[in-house]
């Protein structure tokens, strides 16, 4: 990945040349023969990534120009630091004659000239090892392609698993006596894992068990740890119990319950573990496990009989390219529109050997590739990896990590900092990955919106998996699969990104115990993260301060989830030295109380999270001059009643969460009117809990932030009537295209939920709190329409709204999530009074097809006999939509078979969609 380090340099480079300064115009010469000595060699680089597996002296050649270019990076960041510093001091000559600075200068002119010489040499080993740099400037392949923006495709999507789903329900609705076990037992890359959670996640599934625990079992597992996550999954949060007191508390959970256990991905053949956890087990009530192994011996050694082993198969040659296609060809639908491609794609496919993981890997390459030769140069390099190493599934990824685009490649690598099953939030790699420089910047675009799209970027090439979205498909959190990450290790070693015992590399994470020996072996270390699993916290130790100050060219560290053996202030006084920190997240950290005057050197900073820290109870003034800060994080911090005075002159603020207004008493805070001068927001989060938060000359507040996109509204434990009347008034920009209000105080809806004050709103929630009726003007007039896709609709117990007005004032609704909604009995989701459901527009006009046909079937033929008859089907009118195609060919099927009965004449039918003929 040299090629990706190179690209981080020059994005870096560019943007401190620009900005100038008086100590980087003292190397400004240097500076811009290494740029353009760099500009140069990037047309070899990726060419010669992929050759250095194969020729040791080009690994040697490119290991060295790795590290050159983090020497000229650390120098580079020293000389923005020394500017800074030397600028605030004075603007006399007097400041650039002082000694030290003298001293600072010569040893980096002197060294920025060795540099350049051996960059010069490398350029011309290069050249003998064939690899020319004379072909001129590579361009910079960032993919800027809009529709590969978000995410194109299902990410949930699977097929050929419908045999599977049903062979195990057979099974586990049979279960009465004991403890029925089942296998399932294959390779790498078969589905072993997506049929387990297809399975559990199968509506049946859920009813007919009353426990359901998922459990993911690493190599490198731990007895009490699996215990842990069991009480995790039934709500419990255990941690410093032993193992005999664990057991219990599950027994305790489980006894008289009808329960499902998954074992995901189980290796050990030392069941011994499992003997001890399966004994403290209830039996009876029709409790079931399922156990995920490559080994055979290993689902028999735990209890899994031979008929309760299943072995899922290889897909089909139609089910492989049904895969491929819904992946490769997602912007038209999942269908070829490219004959000459269809060839080439299928004989990709075929050398997949029939391994979902491997066609989607395939697929999600060729979704970035719309022309013959380049699906034909894939095809190639395909068989080329294939004939070094007879294993599809690895040949794909390798292939798709070698064409990935170069500023995805360190995103790519940072996977390899976190354990095996391990669920990552999307949030902490966007802003890991802003904060080190990863993600590149053009015309003045948004690093948040950026970041997304280097997400989007691997997901859609599916290398990452998603494991949770919200209601209107954002993902929140993901995991990589196991086999992915034996290659992003593999890789991430050879270029001494990351490796997994700590030592030589520049990146680390945070997995329960920090060894303080790992920070004094990499005092060159970039990024320092916790990388801890869902539920479990990291210990660090008293001696981890003072090794962490070596450490001076830190970019990005992330101590979420810690406990501290030493005073917290210590730990703080020491991240202060850390003047290189572009990325901080102390969020989840409890004995946070108030920020010490030691990290007002932190000019650095894009990105402070601080949430979820109950005791913090105020920020300092000086966090107002952090001019850099792009995400400000402070929700959930329960004891913090405002922030100071000056928020508006953070302009590059683009991620505001839990902003408290200060009351009209609270005179050092931050009133809500300062948020209109932070005009590039684009999310927004407001706790809004008294009506003086707002005053009648600031209503106006939000209206003019033109780039919002999401905005959050949250009322939690307000007081006063007074309230809904100035929320009334807070008009959202036009703009707006998310909205989520939670703890609305008022029965009624606000009068500015309307289409004309929200025309561009797509996604709308309204969750807990009081509202119990719509505001008229929310259903608009004169066929004014809401372009809203999405909605959830959660815990509002009195509220009412007729499903049939919804429809006609939201045509473009194809997702609804309600729950604990008892009054709208009109909505087609079932159990909508409790734990509700989801409706989804597709699938629901599927759905009505096929009770339309059987209806007409069943019941309705006889009287219909050598009439002329109109078939109605009600649905979308967007013809576009596959669903309709479904909807239509179902309806053609019928006719054609009424025909062949001789139940009607063919003339005499005509097929209607939404009352418009279509035959």
């Amino acid at each position: 990945m040299v090629d990706a380090v190179v690209s981080v340099f020059l994005e870096k480079l560019l943007n401190t040349l620009i900005e100038g300064g008086r100590i980087v115009n003292e190397f400004r010469d240097q500076f811009e023969n290494l740029q353009k000595e760099l500009e140069l060699m990037r047309s070899v680089l990726k060419d010669a990534d992929k050759r250095k597996r194969k020729e040791q002296t080009l690994q040697i050649i490119m290991g060295n120009l790795r590290e050159l270019i983090y020497e000229a990076e650390d120098m580079l960041a020293d000389c923005q630091l020394q500017s800074r510093e030397n600028d605030s001091f004075s603007n006399g000559c007097l400041t650039c004659i002082h000694p030290p600075k003298l001293g600072f200068q010569y040893r980096t002119a002197k060294r920025l000239r060795e540099i350049n010489e051996n960059i010069t040499k490398i350029k011309q080993d290069l050249s003998y090892l064939g690899l020319s740099t004379s072909n001129g400037i590579a361009g910079i392949d960032m993919c800027n392609d809009p529709r590969w923006s978000s995410p194109v495709y299902d990410h949930t999507l699977v097929v050929g698993l419908e045999g599977d789903t049903k062979k195990f329900k057979g099974w586990l609705f049979e279960a009465d006596h004991g403890i029925l076990s089942i296998g399932v037992v294959g390779m790498g890359g078969l589905g072993k894992t997506t049929i387990a959670q297809k399975v559990f996640n199968d509506r049946e599934i859920e009813d007919h068990f009353e426990r359901r625990l998922w459990v993911s079992v690493s190599q490198t597992f731990d007895e009490a740890q699996i215990m842990r996550s069991m009480l995790r999954n039934l709500g419990d949060a255990s941690v410093g119990d032993d193992r005999s007191e664990l057991l219990r508390k599950i027994n305790k959970y489980l006894l008289g319950k009808r329960f499902l256990i998954v074992m995901d991905d189980v290796w050990s053949t030392d069941v011994s573990w499992w003997r001890r956890i399966y004994e403290g087990l209830p039996k009876g009530n029709g409790s079931s496990i399922i156990i995920t192994t490559r080994i055979n011996e290993v689902a028999r050694m735990m209890g899994v009989s031979e008929a309760s082993i299943h072995r899922p198969k290889f897909l089909s040659k139609d089910d492989s390219w049904l895969l491929f296609r819904k992946i490769a060809f997602a912007a038209s639908g999942g269908d070829c529109t490219y004959p000459e491609l269809e060839q080439v794609g299928m004989e990709i496919v075929f050398k997949c050997k029939g391994l979902p993981l491997a066609i989607k890997a395939i697929g999600g390459l060729l979704l970035y590739k719309s022309h013959y030769n380049e699906w034909r140069r894939i095809a190639e390099n395909f068989r080329d990896e294939l004939a070094e190493n007879d294993d599809s599934v690895m040949a794909t990824l390798q292939l798709s990590y070698d064409e990935l685009p170069t500023h995805l490649k360190s995103c790519f690598l940072s996977f390899a900092l976190y354990p095996e099953d391990c669920v990552i939030p999307k949030e902490q790699l966007v802003h890991w990955w802003i904060g080190e420089g990863f993600v590149p910047v053009r015309m003045g675009r948004s690093l948040i919106e950026a970041g997304e799209d280097c997400f989007s970027g691997l997901t859609n090439r599916c290398l990452v998996e998603v494991v949770v979205k919200t209601y209107n498909g954002v993902i929140s959190t993901c995991k990589i699969h196991d086999m992915v990450r034996d290659l992003v290790i593999k890789m991430a070693k050879d270029d001494a990104f990351f490796r997994l015992d700590g030592i030589g590399c520049r990146h680390l994470g945070i997995d329960g115990n920090m060894d303080h020996k790992k920070l004094a072996a990499n005092r060159k270390l970039r990024a320092l993260l916790s990388t801890t699993r869902t539920g479990e916290v990291n210990k660090i130790v008293s001696s981890f301060p003072n090794k962490l100050n070596q450490c001076r060219y830190l970019g990005v560290l992330d101590l979420c989830k810690s406990i501290f053996e030493m005073p917290l202030a210590v730990l703080l006084r020491q991240i202060g030295c850390l003047q290189h920190l572009t990325y901080l997240s102390l969020s989840n950290t409890h004995p946070l109380i108030q920020f010490p005057p030691s990290l007002e050197k932190l000019k650095n900073l894009q990105v402070l999270d601080v949430s979820y820290s109950q005791n913090l109870t105020i920020l300092p003034p000086y966090l107002m001059t952090f001019k850099k800060l792009i995400v400000l994080d402070v929700s959930h911090c329960g004891s913090l009643d405002y922030l100071p005075k000056g928020l508006g002159r953070l302009s590059n603020l683009e991620v505001l969460l839990g902003f408290r207004p200060a009351r009209s008493s609270q005179l050092n805070g931050c009133r809500i009117a300062e948020l209109r001068n932070l005009t590039r927001l684009r999310r927004l989060s407001l706790h809004l809990s008294q009506s003086d938060e707002i005053e009648d000359d600031e209503v106006n507040a939000l209206v003019n932030l033109q780039e919002l996109q999401l905005l959050t509204i949250s009322c939690f434990d307000s007081h006063g009537i007074d309230l809904i009347d100035k929320l009334d008034k807070l008009y959202p920009p036009p703009a707006l295209q998310d909205l989520s209000l939670r703890y609305f105080p008022g029965k009624m809806s606000p009068v500015w939920l309307n289409p004309f004050s929200l025309p561009m709103l797509r996604y709308l929630s309204i969750s807990c709190g009081n509202v119990a009726k719509i505001h008229q003007s929310f259903w608009g007039e004169n066929n004014t329409v809401w372009k809203i896709e999405a909605m959830l609709l959660e815990s509002l117990s009195e509220l009412e709204m007729d499903w049939r007005v919804v429809q006609q004032v939201m045509p473009s609704l194809r997702i609804v999530n309600a729950s604990w909604c008892p009054e709208l009995t009109s909505f087609p989701i079932e159990d909508i009074g409790f734990r509700g459901g989801v409706w989804t527009k597709g699938e629901h006009k599927a759905n009505k097809i096929v009770v339309l046909v059987t209806f007409f079937l069943g019941n309705s033929l006889v009287p219909w006999r050598n009439k002329k008859q109109t078939i109605v089907a009600r649905s979308s009118k967007e013809s576009k939509y596959p669903a309709f195609v479904d909807a239509t060919f179902e309806l053609l099927r019928l006719r054609w078979l009424l025909t062949d009965m001789d139940l009607i004449h063919s003339s005499a039918t005509i097929l209607h969609y939404d009352n418009r003929s279509i035959i």
